[in-house]
């Protein structure tokens, strides 16, 4: 097919920055494009070379001068993740560029449409000072109100181009001439700030004037002046490093930055703000406008310079938080002595915006909580010391609205006392609040139970992004723990582009790092806790062979190899006859005996640590050997798989019993564990999966027995040993322990504990992910059949294999790849099976189609000679074919079971 049928879609820097190409202080980003065919029933579309103009305007771009970078044609099916090799990019410099491509048959394509990107500022560059106010030492549960900086200048001019830099720590929100700038909120990231500090960066040139100007911050707390300060590391009051560089269709330049010439006040309407309790906001106290030119200032103080955050100053690299959504809540019921309970109608993550007119100095108070008690009021047992409550205070005059700017909450449920009147069901507006990356994913099947528990997976995953990856959103904890994500990880790769976001976590990690070594379990470190173990760390290996297996992204495992490889060198010093005995949480949450405890007291229940430490270092030096070959040290890969070796050895040694194809006490977990990470004897392999599913159908009654760690794995080795109906059922349990008990309780989340509404509130979240496992990875890799080629990352080779399962009579998935869309759907009648799949351009697909091989058409004749498609061989009750890109309609003759 001729290219010039297609379109190019330019994507800004890859991984460096998906969203907003502002401010990367990556020098040599790498940028991807996307294939789109006119006529996507045209099969085989792929790229055999291609040619990039990087140019310091568009004018010169439009010219075809490439006056940074002018690739050439290169020959080359490479259209993700390539590499600039252009001109050193100055900073602050915008850059524009575009491509063109040429088809498998040398037809070229017309150039796309023009992207850019800007470089950020170079630590030399900064001129501006960290100014702010120090009081006489941080105070344990102090309300601090939100800081106002300004300041006034002229232009002489109308600017050419603006560009502003700013770190406001914790939290900021940038006004400019009496408008905020930019639509992102909860700004900057986290981070360790001793380590890393980010800034943000936005251009407002559309915001500048020549003559008078102004710009305008507020400060917020957020980790920065922690807001639980007995038990979380705290790094001072809030302070902010701030400059604006204009330039003028004269070639002239001005700069403005924070110093102690700008004015600063206390005396804002945030009168507290904590990401645990909430904000208190009096809007008597707005300085109408304190952000604008013109605003008398003459009682404000000079703000003062102050010391700067030991961190490294840093672009911040991913998407920013933004309000995603807004949702009406569903119903606004009374409840006494004037409380009103509003009812979202899902478990959320942000605030709410208030609608209220009434007398100034009113004071209507919100509170929020996940669930309800049998009287119909707050349910707030689980927040623990989280007070969860905004209050805000009238000015009067009219119609007020308003919502807070430094606090997020974990919630379906607001309590509204003090409203003046009758609230009408529209006073309130739930706004849903997390990293905005873009939503990859599309899933739905005949199974409405199952249909439900990809919602709550989806829902549970968004609200757990607050630039880093969270635990839950509702109660005074919200930390990055690693164990949550180490395979939950993957399954969120499904459903969200979470390249960037990891990718910025991967600098906390490594920020965390100990010099010996040792990786905590929550990073950043606002709780500091090294306690040496091998699971929740696990999650620092991990997260790069997902992003190289989803994104194709070869540079993170570089970036962090020695760090890598220095956790697990660190990690062997522990290791005592072949196996490791460091686990500090064991099979975390294993469903209870009792509904009302958190952990089993079951011995039978309890995965001995030894044996799951063991397993995980043995498979983890499996993956690091991968990545060893990855980066060419071939020798470190050889010690790798020589240690795991001697491992596996004294592991089968130590646990297993051949006689009732057991590991040591016989849970589900430990044989998971032995299935995924290959620690069984060659020729036990079939027995141990037996057992497991015996144990499933018969221990289980087939529900989940397993916790945290077991779930990682459980329903990928279920499907890859041959019992993919048992994940199925599994899976669509409505009764306790599962998943679908929890949809079936009302959950619109995933809950904490697989007995979330009866265990001890001390720990039963409502909005978790650990318990997600790769259950995401299961409904897309395996019920839909879309996985990537780990021989060919990044989707640029495709695996369609779909698990026809239980009752399921159709399932249909779709995940936007670096290269496109691809699209899975199966339907089956009786035994008849239609599968349509979408392989998107540039790439090749393995399709596995469920049936008898001499029964599988494709169109309107026999697969076997269909255009586009190569018969590879019958295997296990598959017909196997390799294809090109193209849309592919097959039918086929099920087997009876």
């Amino acid at each position: 097919m001729p290219l010039c049928a297609a379109s190019l879609v330019p994507a800004s820097p890859r991984t460096e920055y998906r969203t907003n190409p502002l401010g990367i202080d990556v020098r040599e980003p790498r940028l991807s494009w996307i294939l789109n065919p006119t006529n996507p029933g045209n099969r085989g579309l792929a790229q055999s070379a291609y040619q990039i103009l990087v140019a310091s305007s568009p004018q010169a771009l439009a010219s075809g001068n490439g006056d940074l970078w002018d690739s050439g044609k290169v020959a080359s099916d490479q259209s993700s993740l390539v590499v600039y090799r252009g001109r050193p990019l100055p900073s602050g410099a915008r850059v524009w560029w575009k491509v063109r491509v040429w088809d498998q048959a040398g037809a070229e394509s017309s150039w796309s449409e023009n992207a850019s990107w800007s470089i950020g500022l170079d630590p030399r560059d900064w001129k501006a000072m960290w100014i702010g106010l120090d009081e006489n030492g941080p105070k344990a549960e102090q309300p601090l109100p939100a800081r106002l900086l300004r300041k006034e200048f002229q232009l002489d001019q109308k600017p050419k181009r603006a560009t502003v830099y700013v770190s406001g720590l914790g939290l900021s929100e940038l006004c400019a001439n009496g408008a905020k700038v930019g639509d992102d909120v909860l700004a900057p990231a986290l981070t360790d700030y001793d380590k890393t500090v980010l800034y943000v960066t936005y251009d407002v040139t559309d915001r500048l004037k020549a003559g008078r100007n102004a710009l305008g911050l507020m400060l917020g707390n957020g980790r920065f002046y922690a807001p639980r300060m007995a038990e979380s590391r705290t790094f001072g009051f809030p302070r902010a490093l701030l400059q604006l560089e204009v330039e003028n269709d004269d070639g002239s330049r001005v700069t403005i930055a924070s110093d102690t010439s700008w004015k600063l006040s206390t005396k804002g309407p945030i009168r507290a703000n904590n990401e645990y309790d909430g904000e208190e906001y009096d809007a008597r106290m707005e300085p109408e406008g304190w952000s604008a030119p013109g605003f008398d200032d003459s009682g404000w103080t000079a703000a003062a310079q102050v010391s700067a955050p030991t961190g490294v100053l840093a672009s911040q690299n991913a998407e920013p938080l933004r309000v995603t959504e807004t949702l009406k809540p569903v119903k606004a019921t009374p409840h006494g002595d004037g409380a009103w309970i509003f009812d979202m109608g899902q478990n959320m993550v942000g605030w709410c915006r208030l609608h209220v007119t009434g007398p100034s100095g009113t004071r209507v108070s919100l509170r929020f909580a996940e669930t309800l008690k049998p009287d119909g009021t707050l349910y707030t047992d689980n927040l623990r010391s989280a007070k969860a409550a905004d209050y805000y205070t009238l000015k009067g005059g009219g119609t007020e609205t308003w919502e807070p700017r430094f606090t997020y909450h974990g919630f379906r449920f607001v309590e509204v006392r003090g409203y003046p009147g009758t609230p009408g069901v529209d006073a309130l507006e739930g706004r849903v609040v997390h990293d905005d990356m873009e939503r990859i994913a599309d899933f739905s099947s005949s199974n409405p139970l199952l249909n439900s528990i990809h919602h709550n997976i989806a829902w549970g995953m968004r609200g757990n992004y607050r630039s880093i990856p969270t635990d839950c959103p509702q109660r005074d904890e919200r930390q990055g723990w690693l164990g949550d994500r180490s395979q939950v990880s993957r399954s969120e790769s499904y459903f969200f582009d979470i390249a960037a976001f990891y990718t910025k976590w991967m600098r906390d990690l490594e920020d965390a790092q100990k010099p010996s070594g040792s990786i905590p379990d929550v990073v950043p470190t606002y709780w500091v806790l090294y306690h040496d173990d091998v699971t929740w760390p696990s999650t620092f290996i991990f997260v790069p062979g997902m992003l190289y297996d989803q994104y194709g992204d070869r540079r993170v495992i570089e970036r962090y190899y020695p760090s890598l490889k220095k956790w697990i060198g660190h990690m062997r010093g522990f290791l005592k006859d072949g196996l490791l005995p460091k686990d500090q949480y064991a099979d975390w949450c294993v469903p209870p005996e009792d509904l009302k405890l958190i952990h089993s007291k079951d011995p039978a229940r309890v995965t001995s640590g030894t044996l799951i430490g063991t397993a995980y270092y043995c498979g983890l030096l499996d993956l690091m050997a991968r990545y060893a070959r990855i980066v060419d040290q071939f020798q470190d890969a050889s010690e790798f798989e020589h240690l795991a070796g001697d491992i596996r050895a004294a592991f089968i040694a130590k646990y297993f019993h051949p006689e009732t194809a057991r590991y040591d006490n016989g849970t589900q977990t430990s044989s998971v564990l032995a299935l995924a990470f290959g620690l069984t004897p060659p020729d036990a392999k079939a027995a141990v999966a037996k057992e497991l599913a015996r144990k499933v159908s018969d221990e289980s009654a087939n529900h989940v027995g397993v916790g945290l760690i077991g779930a990682q794995w459980l329903m990928r080795m279920l499907c890859e040993t041959g019992r993919a109906d048992l994940a199925y059922t599994v899976a669509t349990q409505k009764t306790y322990p599962g998943w679908g008990y929890m949809v079936e309780r009302g959950a619109t989340t995933m809950w904490e504990l697989w007995n979330g509404d009866t265990a001890d509130p001390a720990m039963n979240s409502g909005n978790h992910v650990m318990q997600i496992g790769d259950l995401g990875v299961w409904m897309y890799e395996y019920l839909a059949g879309i996985r990537p080629d780990p021989e060919k990352p990044g989707f640029k080779h495709i695996v369609i294999r779909p698990y026809v399962s239980g009752d399921l009579t159709y399932v249909g998935a779709s995940h936007q790849s670096p290269y496109g869309k691809i699209a899975s759907r199966w339907e089956r009648n009786g035994g008849k099976l239609k599968l349509n799949l979408s392989v998107p351009a540039n790439t090749t697909a393995t399709i596995w189609v469920p049936g008898d091989p001499q029964t599988v058409r494709e169109g309107a004749g026999p697969a076997a000679e269909s255009h586009g498609l190569r018969f590879l061989r019958a295997d296990s009750g598959y017909a196997v074919y390799e294809a090109g890109s193209g849309e592919y309609a097959f039918t086929s003759e099920l087997a009876e079971k």
